[in-house]
């Protein structure tokens, strides 16, 4: 009876984790079943809307043209070279001024009365080199009182010249011509070497900076001057004389490159306006060029998708060159082509399309 017991025991330890198993793997299943059939399943034979362009042979050296922005020629924080109180400001932000025009007053009572007493020191000094002079001269007294006379009078007047210096300091003048585009202290307000007071900007010749790709950067060159558009005057052409061409390359796997530009006679354009340098190829070239937005695949290997006999065909391309949003094509297209232009998502090499 114990033998028939203990092997109906032994029968259960295996049978029940068996059977909860089999319990788990159909639960699992029927789980799996009911996933598959709530899931979206895409019809591959489904029509997809896309946008389309046929190609033509163009013109390749059309004008082309390179954003950037306008910036001033020269720019600076005035700050006090000494330390005192601001008596006045004598401009305010957007006045115009001139390179030695006085800006700001600064308090300078105790450097004159400091002068005063120095000139009443230098006069004694003077008075008595004049007297030890004559007395020498007469083997009154020694020479060394002289000496030590004429000393103090050099000392006393370097201790004017310093002081005269430092009056002067007290008037902050324009560094150079300009305009006030910045007021960071008032009347009143304590100022220290360092410590910025106004900024003046020159914008008579600003600076014009755009980035260039790599592949584009030779048609530039130093000291050549090209046209200068900005966009909110795009009836003024400016001509930019290029003064640097970047030797480095930015984030953007770019280079900048920067001109020299003369503002119009009533400044119009301002710092920090967008603008363009447009160019322009004499050489005559003919080709296929498609948009920038059309081409898929990698950098490397450059594809488009041809729509052929209502179904999308994906093709390998070669770029010669990219001029702002478009690309030029070498090879892997012919005229008469009709590639995607828009309309890529669940797009696919086989797919049927229609076009919008």
């Amino acid at each position: 009876m114990n033998t028939k017991s203990s092997m109906l025991k032994k029968a259960l330890y295996i049978i029940i984790p068996l059977s909860l198993i089999a319990i788990v793997v159909i639960k699992l299943k029927n789980n799996k079943e009911i996933t598959q059939s709530k899931v979206y399943q895409y019809d591959k034979e489904q029509v997809i809307n896309v946008q389309a362009d046929t190609l033509q042979i163009e013109n390749v050296n059309a004008e082309f043209s390179y954003s950037g922005t306008f910036e001033p020629n020269k720019e600076t924080k005035i700050s006090a070279e000494i330390q005192g109180k601001i008596n006045e400001v004598l401009v305010d932000v957007g006045s115009v001024v001139n390179k030695g025009q006085s800006l700001v007053l600064l308090d300078n009572s105790l450097l004159k009365l400091q002068l005063q007493t120095i000139e009443v020191q230098i006069e004694g000094l003077e008075a008595d080199v004049n007297r030890y002079t004559i007395l020498a001269k007469a083997d009154a007294i020694q020479g060394v009182q002289l000496e030590k006379s004429v000393l103090g009078l050099k000392s006393a007047k370097v201790q004017k010249a310093t002081l005269v210096e430092q009056i002067n300091k007290t008037t902050i003048k324009a560094p150079f011509n300009g305009v006030v585009t910045a007021k960071f202290s008032e009347e009143g307000a304590f100022a220290a070497p360092g410590v910025p007071i106004l900024q003046i900007t020159n914008i008579t010749t600003l600076k014009f900076t755009v980035n260039v790709p790599e592949n584009e950067l030779s048609q530039f060159k130093l000291n050549q001057s090209y046209v200068i558009t900005a966009d909110a005057y795009s009836e003024v052409s400016l001509t930019g004389k290029a003064t640097m061409i970047g030797s480095k390359a930015n984030m953007g796997s770019s280079f900048p490159v920067q001109f020299s530009v003369n503002n119009t006679s009533d400044l119009k354009i301002k710092s920090g306006m967008f603008g363009k340098v447009n160019l322009k190829n004499d050489i005559q070239e003919k080709g296929i060029i498609i948009p920038a937005s059309a081409i898929v695949g990698t950098a490397n290997q450059p594809q488009v998708y041809l729509i052929k006999n209502g179904k999308s065909v994906l093709q390998n391309i070669t770029i010669s060159k990219k001029i702002q949003n478009k690309a030029v094509v070498s090879s892997g297209l012919n005229e008469g082509d009709v590639i995607v232009t828009n309309g890529f998502i669940n797009l696919f090499d086989g797919a049927n399309v229609i076009v919008k």
